[in-house]
C-alpha cells in the first residue's frame, strides 16, 4: 500500500523564485491497484511520482509503504519494495554490456554489499526464460549490447529488469513517450502483463489518450499540485476519450 498524507512540496522555498509544486495532497493506493495518473504539464504528476520513489522529500506532510513512515528514506533506500521505468529507454541500461549483463546488475540492485551473482548456466536459462516472454526473439541474443537495441526493445527490457528482485510497487513515468506507436504499444502491452502476472501495486504517468483510456483500475486527474478527479474502474469506463483529453490541457 501507497500512502501519502497531506503532502506539500515546494522547491526554493523562503527564496525569490519559490515554486509549490504538491499542495496538501492525499492519496491512499491499495495493493494491486494499477493507477493511471493523467493532467497538464506542471499539474505535479512526475512530483508525486519522485515523492513516491524517494527522489525528493516533501517540504511537509508523509510517506508510507505497507505501513511504515519512509518520508527520510532515501531512493536506494526505498529499492526493496519500488521499481521505476523512466520515458527514456537510455535512463535505465548500460548500452555498452550485454543484455545479460544489464540483467546481472538489476538482479544485484537490492542486494549487500559484497553479494554476488554470477552470470551462470542456470542464471542465463532463467533471463533467457524471462526475455522469452516478450515474443521479440531476444532470448537468442543475450550477448548483444544493450545500446544495439531500438528504444522500444530497451524500454520492454528494462520492464522485465525492474521486477528481478521480487518488487511489490512499479512506477512507470511516460514510459512509451519517446517510442514509435508500434514500440509503445509493445512495452505497454509488457507491463500490463507483468503487473498482473506478479500482482504488481502499479503508478502510470502518461500522456497517451488511449493509454489512460485502456490501462489501469483508477484514473486520477491532477491540476496545480492537487487531486482534481479519482475515478475507479467503473466510473473509468464511461469516460469517453474526448473527456479525457480536456484533462490535457
Amino acid at each position: 500500500m501507497i500512502e501519502l498524507n497531506n503532502v506539500t512540496k515546494i522547491f526554493n522555498k523562503g527564496q525569490a523564485n519559490e515554486v509549490k509544486v504538491i499542495e496538501g495532497l492525499s492519496l491512499t493506493v491499495k495493493p494491486q491497484d494499477y493507477v493511471v495518473i493523467v493532467g497538464a504539464n506542471g499539474s505535479g504528476k512526475s512530483t508525486l511520482l519522485n515523492l513516491v520513489a524517494g527522489s525528493i522529500k516533501p517540504t511537509d506532510g508523509d510517506v508510507a509503504l505497507d505501513g511504515q513512515n519512509v518520508t527520510r528514506l532515501a531512493d536506494y533506500e526505498r529499492s526493496r519494495w519500488i521499481a521505476r521505468v523512466f520515458q527514456n529507454p537510455l535512463s535505465g541500461t548500460a548500452p555498452d554490456l550485454s543484455i545479460l549483463d544489464n540483467f546481472r546488475l538489476a538482479a544485484l540492485r537490492t542486494k549487500s554489499k559484497g553479494f554476488n551473482i554470477g552470470t551462470t548456466a542456470a542464471f542465463k536459462q532463467q533471463v533467457s526464460d524471462k526475455v522469452a516472454t516478450l515474443g521479440m526473439e531476444l532470448e537468442h541474443k543475450l550477448e548483444q549490447p544493450m545500446g544495439t537495441l531500438s528504444g522500444g526493445q530497451r524500454q520492454a527490457l528494462t520492464l522485465l529488469m525492474s521486477v528481478m528482485d521480487d518488487c511489490r510497487i512499479l512506477l512507470l513515468d511516460e514510459p512509451t513517450a519517446a517510442l514509435d506507436p508500434r514500440s509503445a504499444n509493445l512495452v505497454m502491452e509488457a507491463a500490463n502483463k507483468l503487473i498482473n502476472d506478479f500482482k504488481l501495486t502499479a503508478i502510470l504517468i502518461t500522456h497517451n489518450l488511449k493509454d489512460a483510456h485502456t490501462y489501469g483500475n483508477r484514473l486520477i486527474q491532477m491540476g496545480e499540485g492537487r487531486i482534481l478527479q479519482d475515478f475507479a474502474t467503473v466510473n473509468k469506463l464511461n469516460l469517453t476519450q474526448n473527456k479525457i483529453f480536456e484533462w490535457f490541457s
